[in-house]
């Protein structure tokens, strides 16, 4: 069965709009139930109540829904545009010689999963692939690095990301001796150049920030055709998403819902429809996976309501 999106007779703006104005509400209220990280002081100050949808469709449509104008951190849904970045400058065979393509079982910061795997990271959607991926970025610093990513995401799909340096000092107040930890396992098993760089860079390219309008404009680097990426290099990075991207809720979502997305702690979502468009929310209360759970719950409905999954 096609889905709607893809049938030129459906009256597709109206009908997603209508679908998340059905849903908005009630996704909403999903956040009541939900836990803000308090890890991250400039995270725990954030209204639960903030919910954002934009979809952005490949014949050039959109629809928005919500806090629309908020700005807020990327965090771990940056790792799939590390992926696809490096994929385009380094190739499959360098950089998956760093980090690999399985899923994960356990959480997103696992210390355990790593030292099962001899300091080998599992797959790039986890902290210790990112932060191997993030070894790889070229730049002397954080901060040239993360302006380079930042640039070629931007002139790519017409977003307006910018480094939040109010996100990145919070960030760095904390430490994160967890991160440091696998950073230092991985340089000790020779998958890191320098622990130190790698973390930087890292703590750099979480704290980009924008709107879900830029974010759903960076998911169509990976939904459509793009005259200056490599299509193998998408699948690839879709196939990831699919697979690890909620970490240990994706085989789960694979099967309810059948659509690569990224999740980030800051509560920002991004569900990517193969040749039809992309999904981009935001909602800052999550569930014990680190999932925003208003995004999650609308997403589902929405991808239900207009027969998104790729399987059916």
């Amino acid at each position: 069965m096609n889905s709607p999106l893809q049938d030129p007779q459906q009256p597709t703006q109206g009908l997603i709009q209508a679908t998340l104005e059905q849903w908005f509400f009630e996704a909403r209220s999903q956040a009541d139930g939900g836990r803000i990280p308090t890890y991250i002081p400039r995270l725990a100050a954030v209204n639960r109540r903030w919910l954002a949808v934009q979809v952005q469709l490949s014949n050039g449509q959109t629809c928005a829904i919500g806090a629309t104008k908020q700005q807020f951190a990327l965090m771990s849904v940056v790792k799939p545009f590390v992926l696809l970045f490096l994929l385009e400058q380094l190739g499959t065979e360098a950089v998956f010689a760093k980090v690999g393509m399985q899923p994960s079982d356990q959480p997103f910061h696992a210390i355990a999963q790593l030292s099962d795997d001899q300091g080998f990271p599992r797959n790039p959607m986890i902290n210790s692939g990112a932060i191997a991926l993030a070894d790889r970025l070229l730049g002397q610093d954080g901060t040239s690095r993360c302006a380079h990513l930042c640039q070629w995401l931007n002139q790519l799909s017409g977003a307006n990301f910018g480094l939040d340096q109010d996100m990145l000092t919070s960030v760095r107040s904390v430490g994160n001796e967890t991160n440091r930890t696998l950073a230092t396992m991985m340089g000790e098993a020779g998958y890191l150049t320098s622990v130190d760089l790698a973390l930087d860079t890292y703590n750099h390219i979480c704290c980009l920030s924008g709107t879900v309008e830029d974010l759903a404009r960076i998911g169509m680097l990976l939904a459509c055709p793009h005259p200056h990426i490599d299509r193998t290099h998408q699948q690839i990075v879709n196939a990831l998403m699919l697979t690890c991207g909620l970490y240990e809720a994706s085989g789960e979502w694979a099967v309810k819902v059948g659509v690569p997305a990224k999740s980030g702690v800051s509560g920002a979502l991004l569900a990517v429809v193969p040749r039809t468009g992309a999904i981009a929310s935001y909602s800052p209360a999550l569930d014990d996976a680190g999932n925003s759970i208003a995004s999650l719950f609308l997403l589902e409905k929405l991808t239900r309501s207009l027969n998104l999954n790729l399987f059916g």
